[in-house]
């Protein structure tokens, strides 16, 4: 049944995805998006479709619609982008949570919440399942996004306990594709450009740090068959189990792009997680879901797409 969908930051990378996959459902979208670090190159396409309104507003103020499913992903997602404006970061996810959430209670709508990984911080277990509550350093130049994503998941939960308010919490890890900012500052991203443009790939510190990275189209999946479950508010992992290091994953796009670049190593940066791997137990068990499209497949997808846009 075809439904009216808020998106925030729905001209971002993932809520862009996320518009192609509910437009092409039959639903009626409404995009909201401050353009910070979202684009309307990603969302052009769909301009024309009658079933879509792109509104240019930012999350923190008020708005009023009438809707049925709201998606939250305003916030810049990227250590380059949420560390440019630290408390703005912060005010996004707590002022911008307070609003989708009011609206939410006024509408009587299903809400979900795009936490991350980055809730673990650098985590003291792993994998990383649902009940581990992480480790983060409040003050930190990373704590603007980390904490103000885990006070975003607390107002959910408080939201739901005290109004009633349908919620759904997912735990985004690494993800990576078509229609990612050139300049987000991300290791699948740099790597991919570097290499086309024939620079040294940079790696911070020694390589060893691990991460799980999963392709787009799986996350879209995941993020649906969440929406349309009942009586289930998660928080849940959505990303991809396989662990790789920054090394292995600089040496695979080397080898896909065919480029002549070497490899170079930076100091590391402060607070970097260490390890990082997604357990899924619960995602497979809830939501029938696990991804499907491997590294090496996604990359070469990531990399036409980036050699049509250097």
């Amino acid at each position: 049944m075809s439904k009216n969908i808020l998106v925030t930051g729905g001209a971002g990378f993932i809520g862009a995805h996320l518009c192609d996959r509910l437009i092409a459902n039959g639903h009626t979208v409404t995009c909201l998006d401050n353009l910070f670090t979202g684009s309307r190159k990603n969302i052009a396409h769909l301009e024309t479709n009658s079933r879509f309104i792109f509104v240019r507003h930012d999350v923190q103020q008020p708005y009023v619609a009438e809707v049925e499913w709201i998606f939250n992903l305003a916030c810049p997602a990227s250590p380059k982008h949420y560390q440019h404006d630290p408390v703005e970061t912060v005010q996004t996810n707590v002022i911008g949570m307070i609003r989708m959430l009011e609206l939410a209670k006024r509408n009587g709508a299903r809400i979900l919440q795009a936490s991350t990984s980055e809730v673990y911080g650098d985590p003291l277990c792993h994998p990383q399942d649902e009940t581990y509550w992480g480790n983060v350093n409040p003050i930190s130049r990373r704590a603007c996004y980390d904490e103000g994503k885990r006070c975003a998941e607390t107002l959910c939960f408080d939201y739901h306990r005290e109004y009633g308010v349908d919620i759904k919490v997912i735990r985004i890890f690494n993800t990576y594709g078509p229609r990612m900012a050139k300049d987000d500052g991300r290791v699948v991203s740099n790597f991919i450009l570097q290499a086309l443009h024939g620079e040294p790939i940079t790696i911070y510190g020694d390589g060893s740090y691990t991460r799980s990275f999963q392709y787009i189209d799986d996350l879209i999946e995941g993020m649906m068959r969440m929406m349309s479950i009942q009586d289930f508010t998660g928080p849940v992992n959505i990303g991809n189990p396989g662990e790789f290091t920054i090394r292995e994953l600089a040496e695979l796009v080397l080898e896909l792009t065919g480029s002549s670049s070497e490899i170079i190593n930076l100091p590391a940066v402060e607070h970097e997680p260490k390890r990082r791997k997604a357990d899924i137990s619960l995602c497979r068990e809830r939501l029938n879901w696990e991804p499907k499209i491997e590294l090496r497949i996604g990359l070469e997808k990531t990399i036409d797409y980036f050699r049509t846009v250097v």
